[in-house]
């Protein structure tokens, strides 16, 4: 039997459940801890995700604590600011949009805890947003000029994904997992953590693939293989980023001058401090400072 053209048309056409009209602003905010936003409304979507600390968010009425790894969805007009808590300086995503599907209507007062999936598709968020626009992100977002092909329609896509992923975590009762293959991956994930862990804690220090080897009592090769699949980097590669991170804490949250942060996080001088710091933020640890304290005027 013959299809029409408009049949098969029909046929051919994806429905689309969530579509992504236009992306407004997105950003990676560092602030310091005791960092104030005074609030703001606009009519269209906002998430904001707690990368690390804490913070209180009002949405309209209603009071909102939110610790790592959590995400708030403000709908188009709700009235909404957040602050700093415990002391502790908060970095946090944000990103704007537009859209218009009716699915929308599940995300409005959501609040949620990210699992590892979704927080690795809004990882891939942030950095297809890095290769599109400049960084630090602005508004009006600003197109780089050797901005990488394709990178303003993954960031479209995954964030489609990861509205989709939340949207069906709400609507589905998840399916159990085989027990033997998850507790598996959650054992190999765990060793990697532990060792993060273990490495967070003696950044002040030089700690050798043998050190770590006698402390888990595992095989060197095992250790960089999970470590990588855990993490997505080298041992030494991680701690290099990871003393950098601390150090914008220790900047946001310390008296320290740059000196004493070196020196407590085991740069052999505050020159090699600043040149490791800009090779990875692309500023100098004080001029990270100058803008930490502009953010707060």
């Amino acid at each position: 039997m013959n299809q029409t053209q408009t049949d098969l048309d029909r046929l051919q056409r994806m429905t689309q459940t969530i579509t992504i009209d236009q992306l407004i602003t997105m950003y990676y905010f560092e602030f310091g801890n005791n960092y104030v936003f005074n609030g703001e409304r606009h009519d269209f979507w906002e998430f904001l995700y707690v990368d690390r600390g804490e913070i209180e968010v009002m949405a309209d009425e209603t009071l909102h604590r939110l610790g790592q790894g959590m995400m708030i969805f403000h709908k188009p007009n709700e009235y909404h600011r957040f602050y700093a808590t415990n002391g502790k300086a908060p970095n946090v995503i944000v990103m704007t949009f537009e859209c218009h599907s009716e699915a929308m209507g599940s995300f409005r007062d959501m609040v949620v805890s990210l699992k590892d999936e979704e927080r690795n598709l809004l990882a891939g968020i942030v950095k297809e947003g890095m290769n599109a626009f400049e960084f630090p992100f602005r508004h009006p977002l600003i197109r780089r000029d050797d901005a990488q092909v394709g990178s303003e329609q993954l960031i479209q896509c995954y964030l489609e994904i990861l509205l989709l992923r939340l949207l069906r975590r709400q609507t589905l009762n998840p399916r159990k997992p085989l027990l033997s293959s998850a507790a598996k991956e959650k054992t190999n994930d765990e060793l990697g953590r532990h060792i993060a862990n273990y490495l967070d804690d003696r950044l002040n220090t030089m700690v050798s693939l043998d050190e770590i080897s006698r402390v888990f009592m595992i095989g060197k090769t095992q250790i960089k293989e999970q470590f990588k699949k855990t993490t997505g980097l080298s041992v030494k590669a991680y701690v290099a980023n990871a003393r950098v991170e601390k150090a914008k804490v220790m900047i946001r949250e310390t008296t320290d001058n740059m000196t004493e942060i070196a020196e407590k996080l085991g740069f052999g001088s505050v020159h090699y401090f600043s040149r490791a710091f800009k090779k990875r933020t692309r500023m100098t640890p004080t001029e990270y400072a100058k803008t930490v304290k502009a953010r707060l005027k």
